[in-house]
């Protein structure tokens, strides 16, 4: 009951062709992607000033 099967998959794929269109799919997965690649990158910046903190409390440490 969870799981989904080739055919499951390919009608969803149909009906998402039907309701978007084959024009607006790539436009949706560009912006799909941009804003994945956004995510990571501020998550990169969120852990920078992290890894700083610790490189200084190690300093201290010493």
């Amino acid at each position: 009951m969870g799981r989904f099967g080739v055919t499951e998959i390919l009608v969803i794929l149909a009906v998402v062709l039907l309701l978007f269109g084959g024009k607006k799919i790539p436009e949706l997965m560009k912006g799909l992607g941009s804003g994945i690649k956004e995510f990571k990158n501020a998550a990169k910046e969120d852990q920078k000033p992290a890894d700083k903190k610790e490189e200084k409390s190690e300093e201290e440490t010493k």
